[in-house]
């Protein structure tokens, strides 16, 4: 099958390791994948700070980048969540040239969703012995109902052992500019994630969103704790 990769920003500038271990794992499960370097944002950042008009011009380049009619698959449940639930509001009488209408927003999928739900794979062959906890990222779980795809093929890889935590749907606290204007809740929240975590004895924080995992780890390197965060792509690229 062929996929259209969609690397958001997070990704692209501070981790893309995970970018690569993603297509890592989409060759191994036998897709072609394409990449479009002309692409850039998806528009969310501007439109949670109410920069409609700057959100409507970048979200336009993303539906001309990605103009194929490929599935397009994305290490994010945040992007994914928004461009398939939030470009029909900035779009209201269609496509971005005011013509018919969005079918990019039932072309993109998080990345672990699409390797379920799509190709109907649940095991890449990957090995990583440790005992890991899942975080769902809110814009995985409530903007794409995301919640069992990544939880099976976490259970499918070698020598790792899931454990949940009680708050595993509570939000991170991070939220974009949230973590900027109401920083002392934005700790509290990450904090209560980590400790709950540490109580567990586990050595990884696992999620679909690296956005979510930044701020995590930011509170986990301060205070010196040996709890470390990977994104499930680097986990599924992992062993081989």
């Amino acid at each position: 099958m062929k996929v259209q990769l969609f690397i958001p920003c997070f990704v692209d500038q501070l981790f893309p390791e995970t970018a690569f271990n993603m297509v890592h794992v989409l060759e191994r499960s036998g897709c072609e994948v394409s990449y479009n370097p002309a692409q850039t944002c998806c528009g969310q950042p501007a439109f949670n700070a109410g920069y409609l008009p700057e959100c409507r011009s970048v979200a336009r380049k993303f539906i001309e980048d990605f103009y194929s009619e490929d599935p397009i698959v994305a290490p994010s449940g945040s992007c994914t969540g928004f461009v398939r639930n939030y470009y029909g509001q900035l779009f209201p009488t269609g496509a971005a040239d005011g013509n018919g209408s969005l079918p990019i927003q039932n072309q993109v999928y998080e990345f672990s969703e699409f390797l379920v739900n799509v190709l109907g794979i649940t095991d890449v062959g990957a090995s990583f012995p440790a005992k890991v906890t899942y975080h769902d990222a809110c814009g995985a779980l409530r903007e794409c109902g995301i919640k069992e795809a990544p939880r099976e093929l976490l259970r499918q890889v070698h020598g790792l052992e899931l454990v949940e935590t009680p708050d595993c749907e509570v939000c991170c606290g991070f939220g974009g500019t949230f973590a900027v204007k109401f920083e002392p809740i934005s700790i509290g929240m990450g904090e209560q994630k980590v400790l709950n975590a540490i109580s567990l004895g586990v050595d990884y924080m696992i999620s679909t969103d690296m956005s979510c995992l930044l701020h995590l780890d930011a509170y986990i390197k301060k205070h010196g704790h040996r709890l470390k965060v990977i994104h499930i792509a680097d986990v599924l690229a992992s062993g081989w």
